[in-house]
């Protein structure tokens, strides 16, 4: 765990409605500090790119979104070999909660997958799921990726068409290969 060791200063930030900050941390520890016991009491949005994320909390917020379980070492491993790990948390005072979660896989110069987009329920329709796509966007074009795909559930493509996604542009189509 060990989010919340030490406080960085000058996070990055922007202000949502509703009064609350969406921070970005993306240091070593993925660390941030805010003045005064307000600040401290104030409940926050923050993102980061720390991958030190507790694997159980990770599987409580997809058990909450109804997603099937996935063994605990394959999802270690599907987060240690991703090029982007994003995380969203919920943080009051000290207390903090994984409430989003995003990965990405590459290769490193020209393309980008998205995979396992998930915002817990009591988040969703705030705005927090397309939060948390523009700030992985914003990191893989940082990156200089080009292309960026993901795969989506038919109850969530308008989302992504909101997103810019496009269904098979240029009449590109996927094709699976799955063991029988």
């Amino acid at each position: 765990m060990g989010f919340w060791k030490t406080w960085f200063s000058t996070p990055e930030s922007v202000t949502a409605n509703r009064a609350t900050s969406f921070e970005e941390h993306t240091g070593e520890n993925g660390n941030s500090s805010v003045n005064g016991d307000a600040a401290r009491n104030a409940e926050r949005i923050v993102f980061s790119t720390e991958r030190d994320i507790d694997l159980y909390e990770l599987e409580e917020l997809c058990d909450a979104v109804g997603w099937s379980r996935r063994p605990l070492r394959k999802v270690k491993k599907a987060i240690e070999h991703s090029f982007l790990v994003a995380s969203m948390w919920q943080v009051r005072g000290n207390q903090r909660r994984l409430i989003g979660f995003a990965r990405a896989t590459s290769d490193h110069a020209f393309n980008a997958t998205i995979w396992d987009v998930v915002v817990h329920p009591d988040f969703q329709g705030k705005g927090l799921g397309k939060a948390l796509m523009k700030y992985v966007l914003k990191k893989l074009r940082s990156e200089e990726i080009s292309n960026v795909t993901l795969f989506a559930d038919p109850h969530v493509v308008d989302f992504y068409r909101g997103m810019g996604f496009m269904a098979d542009p240029e009449g590109i189509k996927g094709m699976f290969w799955y063991p029988h």
